[in-house]
């Protein structure tokens, strides 16, 4: 039971880092400023992930940019294994 739990815990965090990282990653963010080690700690925990599932999925072309749908899949997918697990 204690490592049911435990297990639910870091999905739940993983959840709020993969979100976090999705949410910072739309504004600029001085390689100067205080904020750059969060992201670049962020980056590294979740680049594993969500670069493995980019290259399953890559980003969908739209006009002259790309949208990367592979954190919201990640998100969706995570709320399911909580949602069944926990």
């Amino acid at each position: 039971m204690f490592l049911l739990s435990l297990l639910c815990l870091l999905l739940w965090l993983f959840l709020i880092i993969i979100f976090l990282r999705a949410i910072l990653s739309w504004f600029p963010i001085s390689p100067a400023s205080r904020l750059s080690s969060l992201i670049y700690g962020l980056f590294r925990v979740t680049e594993p992930v969500l670069g493995t599932l980019r290259r399953v999925i890559p980003p969908v072309r739209v006009g002259g940019a790309a949208i990367d749908f592979s954190a919201m899949i990640v998100i969706f997918a995570l709320f399911f294994i909580i949602g069944f697990l926990c």
